[in-house]
């Protein structure tokens, strides 16, 4: 398939590029290393131990047959004094912790260049250089070593002898858990507040969960620590609801550090490898922890989606905004939006520059659509804002099937990708620009050729290090219409002249919209002309979002509307306005 094939190339490359330095290094060793070793050969032969229990050929059996465990074990032993981590051999979290920044994004630029080969072909346009932790590839000088940017950080638990309740990192290929004293990519003080739960959790005898037997109590730990702000979240992950001394257990894990300002218990029961379960309470502080970015104050719950390198957020949905080129009276529709991060930034820089849009956003996780509307009044764009719980494949198929109007389209899809329907449906509503944020690009170059395919061409692809000493790599594409112009429904005079039977038809959403903007010169969104409608009595489509502080329509807006519904014949000309 399409998609393996991408996977594999970009891997090789990756590969390829990070281990061709070392492979040249090894190759200088060697040689002077091999004649060493057959001069000593003989020495070393005389040197045994007569009385020894294994001769030649057995020893080379037992070292061909061990195991991929025990070379682990060995390499963990001997530690690496010049090492940035102590564990880093057996953690298997930051592979390239030890290789030079530049060299890592050079590789992970070979690998995006691969992947996106035949689109950069395509459409005449070359990768951009990948933007790194506080420079980008082809600057000049030293680079630096990245370290502390990872302000999310969480921790297995399981059961030691005892009553002891261990915690740290899964060594590599296993669910053997590696003690971690510290981090040196997590935010910190991170790694400090993990492994006092669990001591706490010990002291309080509560017991880590067993994965292998499913008995235990505490499962998990995942902390958020604000990069702008010095508040941190604690959301402990539990098996069951109650625990012993459930109580001192929380106010102290709310202890181990004073900018602990929330604490959360996430009770999941389930088996397998998922971390959080549905139901999640606060037993300790306030509802959500507070951060910023760009200019922007956001409110995070304990389950809803926030990235994790906030640093290299900001640069990432500065790319987005800059390729979204914004124009007043624009609607933009933030898909998969999460908190409203995105398009809220989007939003309120549009403000600053005296822009005024519409924002819609759609995510399915009910939490994620609360902290959105609660960050939309934070940041003052309540009655530019409007954000509803659906389903964005479900919704963006319905506003493609109603002609719904939206002008920018940013998307952030999970891994997976998106769906061919989301993308076929956003081809259909013809938005003057999509931008595409992806976590993976090897679903996002797949997407890409759909978009491309359904009348858009690709501007530009810009490779963001999200996440250093790593091989993952997240993507902002920017696309335009190839047809700039949007085809509008001419509106005339009359009824009959539009097409619409005056004693059958109704007027559609984009009949509304385009009379007002040939009329009266203004571009209105689908939301006020719904809202419209639902003030006047009029049959509307059912509001899914259950927001009631849905944005006002604008005094001249509500004029503007309330007069194409007069000349479509749906209120009268002598209608008292409400």
């Amino acid at each position: 398939m399409a998609e393996s094939r991408a996977e594999r190339k970009a891997r090789r490359a990756l590969i390829e590029a990070a281990e061709g330095s070392e492979e040249k290094k090894s190759s200088k060793k060697s040689k002077s290393s091999q004649d060493a070793k057959g001069k000593s050969a003989k020495g070393k032969a005389k040197a045994k131990r007569p009385g020894s229990r294994r001769n030649e050929d057995k020893a080379s059996q037992t070292r061909s047959k061990r195991s991929h465990k025990d070379r682990v074990s060995s390499a963990r032993k001997a530690v690496d004094p010049k090492s940035p981590c102590s564990i880093m051999k057996s953690c298997g979290g930051c592979t390239a912790l030890n290789r030079p920044y530049k060299k890592q994004l050079a590789a992970k630029q070979a690998a995006m260049e691969e992947l996106f080969a035949e689109l950069c072909e395509r459409e005449s346009i070359a990768v951009d250089p990948i933007r790194g932790m506080g420079v980008t590839l082809g600057d000049p000088g030293k680079y630096p070593a990245p370290r502390g940017f990872r302000h999310k950080a969480a921790t297995p638990f399981a059961p030691g002898k005892e009553g002891a309740v261990r915690c740290g990192f899964f060594e590599r290929g296993t669910h053997k858990i590696v003690a971690v004293p510290e981090c040196p990519v997590e935010a910190p003080g991170a790694r400090q507040i993990l492994n006092g739960i669990a001591r706490e959790a010990e002291r309080l005898h509560i017991p880590a969960f067993n994965e292998d037997k499913h008995l235990g109590l505490l499962r998990y730990a995942v902390i958020r620590c604000g990069w702008r702000t010095d508040q941190v979240m604690v959301t402990l992950v539990t098996a069951q609801r109650d625990l012993p001394h459930a109580q001192e257990f929380f106010e102290a894990v709310a202890a181990l550090d004073p900018h602990i300002v929330t604490v959360a218990q996430n009770i999941n029961g389930r088996p397998g490898n998922a971390i959080l379960g549905e139901e999640t309470r606060i037993v300790y502080g306030a509802e959500c922890m507070r951060d910023q970015l760009l200019g922007c104050e956001f409110d995070i719950s304990p389950t809803a989606f926030y990235q994790t390198n906030p640093q290299q957020t900001e640069l990432l949905y500065q790319l987005a905004i800059d390729g979204m080129d914004l124009h007043q009276g624009d609607v933009l529709m933030d898909a998969y939006c999460g908190s409203g991060t995105i398009g809220l930034c989007a939003a309120k820089d549009a403000q600053n520059k005296g822009i005024g849009i519409m924002l819609l956003g759609v995510e399915r996780n009910p939490a994620g659509i609360a902290d959105a509307r609660r960050n939309a009044e934070l940041n003052g764009l309540t009655r530019s804002a409007w954000f509803m719980v659906d389903d964005a494949t479900d919704y963006i198929l319905d506003a493609a099937d109603n002609n719904e109007r939206v002008d920018v389209l940013s998307i952030d899809p999970p891994r997976a990708g998106s769906t061919p329907e989301f993308l076929e449906a956003a081809c259909a509503l013809k938005p003057r620009r999509i931008t595409y944020i992806s976590c993976n690009p090897v679903t996002q170059e797949r997407d890409l050729h759909q978009l491309l395919d359904g009348g858009y061409c690709l501007l530009k692809i810009t490779p963001v290090d999200m996440f250093p000493h790593t091989d993952h790599t997240e993507t902002v594409a920017v696309l335009s219409r190839k047809s700039a112009s949007k085809s509008f429904i001419p509106v005339s005079t009359s009824p009959k002249d539009t097409g619409l039977s005056e004693e059958k038809d109704q007027p559609t959403y984009a009949n509304i919209r385009d009379y007002v903007q040939k009329t009266h010169g203004m571009k209105v969104s689908s939301l006020y002309v719904a809202q419209m409608k639902a003030e006047c009595g009029l049959e509307t489509q059912a509001d899914r979002s259950g927001d009631k502080k849905q944005p006002k329509c604008p005094p001249e807006t509500r004029e503007a509307i309330l007069d194409a519904f007069r000349h479509f014949g749906l209120i009268g000309e002598d209608e008292t306005e409400k």
